[in-house]
C-alpha cells in the first residue's frame, strides 16, 4: 500500500464515483480502477462494491477507510513538520501540557530561546491526559505536571515551576464576581460542579465543600464542560489557577483554602543538552519575575 493508493481510496470514498475520483486525481480511470483494485488485492478485502451507478462502502471498507483518513493525516502532519524542521532546524525540543494556558509565558520564553537558539525548535503539544505517558515512552522532551504526579518515577528530573491556588470560576455579573476572596459560606445554596479528573487537591476542597450539606452539585465530565455549564448559568465551579486563559470571559476569584498545586516541568535524567537547560532557565525566571501574576 502506497500514499497514491491511499488517495485514491480516500477520494473514492468521498466521492463513491470511480470517474469523478479519476478525474479529481488527474489520472484515468482504468488507471484508477486498477490501483483500487492493487490496494484491496492487497489487504484481502472488498473496500467498495461496484454497480453501474457507481460504487459504494462495504461494511469493513467504511471501517478501513476512516483508519485510513486519520493515517493520511498524521502522514500530512508529519511530512510537514519534517519540512519545516528540515529547513530551519538542527534540533528540536518538545514540551507537552494539558491545555494551551498551563504554561502561561511559554510563547514568551520560545520567543526569548529563539534569540539565544535560531538553530532549535521549540515544540509545543497539547494532551490533556496522556502527557505524562507519553513523556514516560520517551516521545517528548519536557512534561508540564503536577508535583504529586512525579513521586517516585524513576528516570527523571523535576524542575520547580510555580505554585498555582484554588479559584472560583463564575459569570462576570455573578455578584461573588465582586468580591475579592471566597469563602465556604459564599457558596451555600449555589450549584458547585466537581469531577471531570480533577487532582487530588481539588478534589479534597470540593469533598469538605459537599460534606457541609449545604452546597448543591452535580458531576460535570471535563473542564471544557463545566465552563460551558458556567456560561449558561448552571453553576459555579472551583479550579487550579493554571487553567485560566485570561479572556475575561469569567471571573476567577481566589478561593479561601490552604490547598494548592505545586506545577512542575520534568525532563529525562540522561537529557544533558545546553538548549535544553537554557530554555528551562528562561521559563523560570519568567515565573519567578512574575511573583504578582495570578497564578
Amino acid at each position: 500500500m502506497n500514499t497514491k493508493q491511499i488517495d485514491y481510496c480516500i477520494e473514492l470514498a468521498r466521492t463513491l464515483n470511480f470517474s469523478r475520483a479519476a478525474e479529481n486525481m488527474f489520472v484515468s480511470q482504468p488507471t484508477f480502477s486498477y490501483q483500487i483494485r492493487l490496494l484491496e488485492e492487497e489487504i484481502g478485502f472488498d473496500i467498495f462494491e461496484r454497480s453501474g451507478k457507481g460504487a459504494s462502502l462495504t461494511p469493513a471498507g467504511a471501517q478501513f477507510v476512516s483508519f485510513l483518513a486519520n493515517m493520511r493525516e498524521d502522514l500530512k502532519r508529519a511530512i510537514e513538520q519534517g519540512q519545516n524542521f528540515s529547513a530551519k532546524y538542527k534540533d528540536r525540543i518538545t514540551i507537552t501540557q494539558m491545555v494551551r494556558q498551563a504554561i502561561y509565558f511559554l510563547p514568551e520564553a520560545m520567543r526569548l530561546f529563539e534569540e539565544k537558539e535560531p538553530d532549535v525548535q521549540i515544540e509545543p503539544l497539547f494532551q490533556y491526559e496522556n502527557g505524562m505517558d507519553s513523556f514516560l515512552r520517551k516521545e517528548v522532551d519536557i512534561c508540564f505536571a503536577l508535583k504529586e504526579q512525579t513521586r517516585q518515577v524513576p528516570g527523571i528530573k523535576v524542575h520547580d515551576l510555580f505554585e498555582s491556588r484554588i479559584y472560583l470560576i463564575a459569570q462576570r455579573d455573578d455578584p461573588l464576581a465582586k468580591k475579592n476572596l471566597i469563602t465556604e459560606s459564599d457558596l451555600y445554596g449555589r450549584t458547585l460542579m466537581v469531577g471531570g479528573g480533577s487532582p487530588s487537591a481539588l478534589k479534597a476542597v470540593q469533598n469538605r465543600l459537599i460534606s457541609s450539606g449545604k452546597i448543591p452539585y452535580f458531576n460535570s465530565a471535563d473542564h471544557d464542560t463545566t465552563l460551558t455549564n458556567v456560561a449558561a448559568g448552571r453553576g459555579v465551579c472551583l479550579a487550579p489557577g493554571f487553567l485560566n486563559d485570561h479572556s475575561d470571559q469569567f471571573a476567577w476569584i481566589p478561593f479561601d483554602c490552604k490547598e494548592s498545586f505545586f506545577c512542575v516541568l520534568c525532563t529525562h535524567k540522561d537529557d544533558n543538552r545546553k538548549s535544553l537547560t537554557l530554555f528551562l532557565d528562561i521559563l523560570q525566571d519568567l515565573y519567578k519575575k512574575a511573583v504578582a501574576f495570578p497564578l
